[in-house]
């Protein structure tokens, strides 16, 4: 497994099931990397759920709303999720990437972690399961668990070659330290355009956490290579606040990327190994899951590890928990990023009127979907 949120949480949550666990990997050192990120309300429950409590307030923010907006600012709806976060028993935070990764280093002690270590591929046989790393050393142990993100190679070995999914736009991000009075503490909010979206997060500390969307053909996606007067001028005449946080972030620290995720994988191992977060489901940014479902992920299968005999039959019984919620998630953020990133002026409409006007409770349940956790131990 390697050392990313999925990763982190799976070695504290086994662990505290009494299991022992090494880390493999392949950046050459743990160095504080990537931007901000929603931590939801299930991520937290899922953790808690085996006993794992970290004090994510220390490094994070509760978000509490979440403002939507068009491109230039005019409000369509805010969303509360205190109330829920109250009955479910768990807010939902805005952290760092890195501030995340100190609070879940803190939660495995002591576990081994080898850095450098590029897996290639694996070898399974009666007494387990050996990884072999690019640098020609190996590693063995009971099982594998393949939590190592989009690239998979662990995933590359069970499903073979694939093709991620694309639907057509390019997503920039960058966490610059900013501070406005019009972005206040914990403040987040979506605004909506025509084939472009802009998201702001005031993530604590005097930072603010943004990414930016833009319909363009999958290639160019791909190979996008314009710059931060490019984006400014894809985003003239949005909101001030828009404006304001691209201006002030330094060219240097935004990164690029093209959309994608993959289509869903039915099988997630076989004999001692399978897949965790990232490497098993991937998804689109639309529900702000990643995080949690790997957490949610984590959780269930500690919970199918402790205090068995059959590691093998536990392997299949954690995948088979947590396919149908992660399914239904996969493929509600594939659709709402295809609505999110309408561009045609009568879509973008209906978009905006319907969830202007929305009924409560039909929000409420949308939101409960997501947020609540249940494992079926």
């Amino acid at each position: 497994m390697g050392a990313g949120i999925g990763g982190l949480s799976t070695a504290a949550t086994l662990r505290r099931v009494g299991l022992d666990v090494e880390i493999y990997e392949r950046a050459s050192e743990l160095r504080p990397a990537g931007g901000g990120l929603s931590l939801m309300t299930n991520g937290v429950l899922a953790l808690r759920d085996v006993g794992v409590e970290p004090r994510f307030e220390d490094s994070g923010v509760v978000f509490a709303k979440l403002h939507f907006a068009t491109r230039r600012g005019r409000p369509i709806r805010t969303v509360s999720f205190t109330e829920l976060a109250d009955e479910l028993g768990a807010p939902s935070y805005g952290i760092h990437r890195a501030d995340l990764q100190q609070v879940l280093l803190k939660e495995i002690g002591d576990t081994p972690i080898t850095l450098g270590a590029e897996v290639t591929g694996f070898t399974t046989g009666r007494d387990g399961v050996t990884v072999h790393f690019k640098n020609g050393e190996e590693a063995h142990g009971d099982f594998l668990v393949g939590a190592d993100g989009f690239g998979s190679a662990v995933r590359r070995q069970i499903a073979g070659a694939e093709q991620p999914r694309e639907p057509g736009y390019v997503c920039w991000l960058a966490t610059p330290s900013y501070e406005d009075p019009r972005l206040p503490h914990a403040y987040v909010a979506h605004y909506w355009g025509r084939g472009k979206r802009f998201g702001i997060a005031n993530i604590g500390s005097g930072r603010i956490y943004w990414w930016g969307t833009q319909n363009m053909p999958a290639a160019q996606a791909r190979t996008w290579h314009g710059g931060k007067e490019d984006i400014l001028r894809s985003y003239a005449g949005w909101a001030d606040e828009v404006l304001a946080v691209l201006r002030a972030t330094p060219e240097e620290e935004i990164l690029t990327v093209p959309a994608q995720d993959r289509p869903f994988l039915e099988r997630w191992g076989e004999g001692p190994v399978t897949l965790l977060g990232d490497a098993a489901h991937p998804m689109l940014t639309s529900v702000g899951q990643g995080a949690a479902l790997a957490m949610e992920d984590a959780a269930v299968l500690a919970l199918r590890l402790a205090d068995t005999s059959d590691t093998v039959a536990a392997l299949r019984a954690y995948e088979d928990e947590r396919r149908p919620r992660t399914r239904k998630l996969v493929e509600l953020a594939y659709s709402l990023s295809k609505m999110e990133q309408a561009e045609r002026p009568l879509q973008v409409l209906a978009r905006n009127s319907y969830f202007r006007f929305a009924s409560k409770s039909a929000l409420d349940q949308h939101n409960r979907l997501l947020l609540d956790f249940r494992s079926t131990r």
